[in-house]
Parts: structure tokens; sequence; C-alpha cells
């Protein structure tokens, strides 16, 4: 590549593009809450939730020293992180810690690149990282899961406008921010009717001694708060449109 093409990409990636309209912030929040609220989207689009819960798990296993052994993302939308280590300690304890709230806080990093206009580079950091994963995918769906989801970024990054981009960023990031707090309140559900006993709110709870639900909350709370903060970076354009009255003494 020569440099003038070198340029142009650098350029193309750090270079903020300009506040998108106010309407396409609340459209896109609005269609990721359907989608995160009607089954059939959610049952199709849950599959990003999984590849963020694991992905949190397999990074936190890194950074604390453990092996990382594989992943596997299954077509019913569950999945699996394997790591080698000791099996209790806090790296255990962080590894686990980790996936209920992987989607939330990857939605609130991706609201700070968003609000500060910098979507193209936030799509192609969501290439790399795609492309970080697929090394460590161990079964057939998960790497055709893992190929779909980074084509469709990729493509969109690389062959449409700013408006294609802003809209499909969007609402990525809402639906990440909103539909990582779901699956925490599914996880309760399913703990509530003994289906899950092996969950990561369980095996934390073994490796603490603290109640499975004080982490069933703790993953809640987490999300929730990702939500409120990434919101808040989200609306800033239409916030910023908003003519609200000046505080007296103001």
């Amino acid at each position: 590549m020569s440099i003038t093409g070198l340029t142009e990409m650098w350029d193309r990636l750090f270079t903020a593009q300009t506040d998108p309209p106010p309407l396409l912030v609340l459209i896109t929040a609005a269609v990721a809450l359907v989608a995160v609220l009607t089954r059939l989207p959610w049952r199709i689009g849950r599959n990003a939730i999984t590849i963020a819960h694991e992905g949190g798990h397999a990074l936190i296993a890194l950074l604390t020293g453990r092996k990382l052994k594989g992943i596997r993302l299954h077509s019913d939308t569950s999945g699996l992180t394997l790591s080698a280590g000791r099996p209790t300690g806090l790296g255990m304890i962080l590894t686990l810690l980790a996936g209920y709230v992987a989607p939330s806080l990857v939605g609130l990093a991706g609201a700070l690149l968003l609000g500060g206009n910098r979507i193209t580079l936030l799509l192609w950091i969501a290439v790399a990282l795609l492309l970080a994963m697929l090394v460590m995918i161990r079964n057939l769906f998960g790497i055709v899961s893992i190929l779909v989801t980074g084509g469709v970024v990729f493509a969109v990054s690389w062959s449409t406008g700013p408006e294609v981009q802003a809209a499909f960023a969007y609402t990525g990031v809402w639906f990440l921010l909103i539909g990582g707090v779901r699956p925490v309140g599914e996880l309760q559900r399913l703990r509530a009717q003994g289906r899950s006993p092996e969950s990561d709110a369980d095996q934390l709870a073994w490796l603490t001694r603290v109640p499975g639900l004080v982490w069933v909350g703790f993953f809640g709370l987490i999300n929730l708060a990702a939500l409120f903060i990434g919101a808040l970076l989200l609306a800033s354009p239409w916030l910023a449109d908003l003519d609200l009255p000046t505080p007296p003494g103001g």
C-alpha cells in the first residue's frame, strides 16, 4: 500500500465524523429496544450478546494469567469458554465475573467512541476484536457466527457512506447496552426454576461464599449503570438540540 493510501486510511479511521441527526439517535434506540423485546429479532441478535459474553470471559482469563483453551458458540445462543489454571482464586473469580457484564461494558465503550464521533474507528475495532476471537473458536457454528458478524461489520465500514455507518453503529451500541440487561433477568429466572445450577453466578457463589442472587444483582446493577451512562453519551446530540431553560442566576 502506498504512503498516500496509508494516509487516507489513517484519516478515515481517526477523523471525527459529524454529529448524527438527533432523530437518528432516537430511531436507532427504538429499533434496538424492539429487537431486544421481540422474540425473533432477539433470538437472532442474542448471538452478538453471546459473542461479547464469551469474549469477556476469554479476555479476563488471559489478563489474569490463565491459559485460554478455546471458545464455543452454540446455535441456541449459549456459549462456553474453557481456560486452564487454578480452579479458585482471584483470576477464576474475575473470569467468571466478566461474562454477564461484558456486553454492556462493550456497549459503553462503543458509546464513548460514538460520543467522540469516531464511528469508522468503532467499526474497525469491532472487526479486529472479532478476528482475534476467531482464532480461539472451537466449533463450526461459532466460526460461522463470528465470520458472518465480522463480515457484516466490515462491509458496512468499507462499502457504505457516513449515514449508513452511523445508523448501523448506533443501533449496534444501543443493542449491546439494552440487550446486556435482559440476560441477567433470564439467568435469575432459570436459577429460580433450578435449571441453571452451574451458572456463572452459582460458580461465583461457590468460590466466594456470597449468595448467587447477590451476584445476579451485581450483574444487573453494572449493566443498568452502563445503560444509563451510555444512553447519556449517545443522546448528547439530541440533548444539545433541546432548548432547555437557563437556571436562575445562570
